[in-house]
């Protein structure tokens, strides 16, 4: 699944042994029209994760204390692009499930937040089945977290707060974008964006929109997934006991 290896904290590719003379990753693909073309083949990539060993005395007392530590880690890898991109899983209330990369903006003992347009496809299902779960994809670091939980709207002075320190841009952004509607083109977007621009100059303060606010994302379950050679991996899950945690390995 994850592209790279680590070792002593830096990525290391590594080959796969056995393969035929073709170029990695790929193989012929026969067409009906005749000739013969190179494909990619998921089959043939192959990495080992070289990683020290994860046990359960390393980790912190609580969830939200061991990501903090793994995020200062991974926000200072140069490998890692945005440490705080996170995917959102959110499902309809019959189980339809659907998957977004969205930006984590804040995390402490109360969860995990981010923010969005409740009309988005996301924020209506979130709105009808509060079920979520979260990915933290750290590859180039053989790492994963994931989050399961229950999502719960911040407040409108949160969510004020936050949108203040956004981009002025992105603030108009917010307001120009019908999250997950339909729209003609992406003209139709430029000329709502530039509309808003010359109703709120980047002098004049933008308002919050009515229907944009954040989610917090109360833990349940949280797993970190430190890889291995030969697929070993460490799977430590700490599990909400009450107002404890207790910690639960699981087999890779």
């Amino acid at each position: 699944m994850m592209r790279g290896s680590v070792t002593s904290g830096t990525l290391r590719r590594t080959g796969d042994e056995g393969l035929a003379p073709r170029r990695r990753g790929q193989t012929e693909v026969l067409r009906q029209d005749g000739p013969v073309t190179d494909a990619l083949d998921p089959a043939d990539m192959r990495e080992q994760y070289r990683t020290k060993e994860l046990t359960a005395a390393d980790l912190a007392p609580d969830p939200i204390g061991q990501f903090a530590s793994w995020f200062k880690e991974t926000a200072a890898s140069p490998a890692i692009h945005e440490p705080n991109a996170m995917v959102v899983s959110t499902a309809t209330p019959d189980g339809r499930p659907s998957s977004r990369t969205v930006l984590l903006k804040h995390y402490d003992d109360a969860g995990f937040v981010f923010f969005t347009n409740y009309g988005s496809r996301k924020g209506t299902e979130l709105t009808a089945n509060p079920q979520v779960a979260l990915l933290f994809p750290w590859h180039p670091l053989a790492r994963q977290v994931l989050v399961t939980g229950r999502a719960v709207r911040t407040g409108r002075e949160e969510t004020a707060a936050y949108f203040r320190t956004r981009p002025h841009g992105s603030q108009l952004g917010a307001w120009a974008s019908e999250q997950s509607s339909v729209i003609a083109s992406r003209e139709e977007l430029l000329t709502r964006y530039e509309e808003l621009a010359a109703r709120y100059p980047a002098s004049e303060q933008v308002p919050v929109p009515p229907e944009w606010g954040g989610f917090r994302v109360v833990p349940e379950t949280v797993e970190f997934w430190q890889g291995h050679e030969n697929r070993l991996h460490d799977r430590l899950r700490y599990v909400r006991d009450g107002d404890s945690w207790r910690v639960e390995r699981l087999a890779p």
